[in-house]
């Protein structure tokens, strides 16, 4: 198909300041119904399309974001007069938080390296000391190990609050703001990872709960949100962190609430990516917890397949 004339493919991955007015005047001209008219309502929903994690130069790039974005802009075009509406997570970050170096500190006082891991073990050791919130930082790395049978890894601080890293891949923002223009139908930005004392990979609920904390738990709000789609397609990054666990916060909450919706979630496969860790196979934990999922019914999708 032809594309709108203000995409170029070949800046995608690149900084730029949005066109919004061309992508939307393109959007109000493209002839397509209101996206309340639609007999079956289906959501295009993307986890942490931000620039740090897809441009190369992104603090937290992740290989293959910039391709896995191309093709979710383009199927995006190619499918607008199906897709309702797009809901959109945002990771967002503060200088001090239990990921970051900031946070702990070894006996000779040196900060960790992002991608250190640090156990249960090594804190109570004494290898690594907790800065901030000592109790609560103790108590935090033995549930995640025992709740989320995870390790803390620390990481280069990312998607930080105010910084360009933060915002959505300029392409990708306007191919929303075309589609919002197009269908009458506002995306919904959903921010996540804010609260310090606790990581927050699902845009769903954080790792360990943190009670009367805005966000601190389960959002039954945005999946109550969800119940109203008829097809759910997911992308964005990263396939082996953001993505999964958003997953796997549906797979739970729907599984014991409402099992039909299972049916109703598409993973565009060829639009996510892992991280790169120089020890641990991320991508291989992803794929064989994605494949877990697809034999309870989760379907896992080529963007190039045609729509079900």
């Amino acid at each position: 198909m032809a594309y709108p004339t203000f995409y170029n493919p070949e800046r995608v991955g690149q900084l730029f300041v949005p066109d919004t007015a061309s992508a939307i005047n393109a959007g109000l001209v493209a002839d397509l119904k209101p996206a309340s008219n639609d007999s079956h309502q289906h959501l295009l929903l993307l986890v942490d399309a931000q620039v740090d994690f897809v441009h190369t130069d992104g603090a937290l790039s992740v290989p293959g974001a910039v391709d896995d974005t191309r093709r979710t802009i383009e199927w995006l075009f190619e499918h607008a007069e199906h897709i309702s509406a797009v809901a959109a997570s945002m990771d967002s970050h503060l200088p001090v938080q239990i990921f970051y170096p900031t946070w702990w500190v070894n006996p000779q006082g040196d900060h960790p390296e992002p991608y250190t891991v640090i156990t249960s073990d090594a804190v109570k050791d004494g290898e690594w000391k907790p800065t901030f919130e000592p109790q609560w930082s103790v108590d935090y790395v033995q549930k995640l190990e025992l709740q989320s049978k995870k390790q803390l890894m620390i990481w280069p601080y990312h998607t930080m609050i105010g910084t360009p890293g933060h915002t959505l891949t300029p392409a990708l923002y306007e191919a929303l703001a075309y589609h919002a223009a197009a269908r009458q139908s506002e995306p919904v930005y959903l921010q996540k990872g804010t609260i310090a004392k606790t990581e927050y990979y699902s845009m769903l609920e954080p790792e360990v709960k943190v009670a009367g904390e805005p966000g601190g738990e389960l959002n039954t709000d945005f999946l109550a949100m969800l119940e109203h789609y008829d097809r759910i397609y997911i992308a964005g990054q990263a396939k082996s962190h953001c993505v999964l666990e958003t997953i796997s916060s549906m797979m739970r909450h729907f599984g014991s609430n409402r099992p039909e919706m299972i049916d109703k979630l598409f993973v565009l496969i060829d639009c996510t990516s892992s991280v790169a860790h120089p020890e641990i196979d991320f991508e291989a934990i992803a794929t064989e917890a994605l494949a877990s999922f697809a034999d309870k019914g989760l379907h896992i999708i080529q963007s190039s397949d045609p729509l079900p």
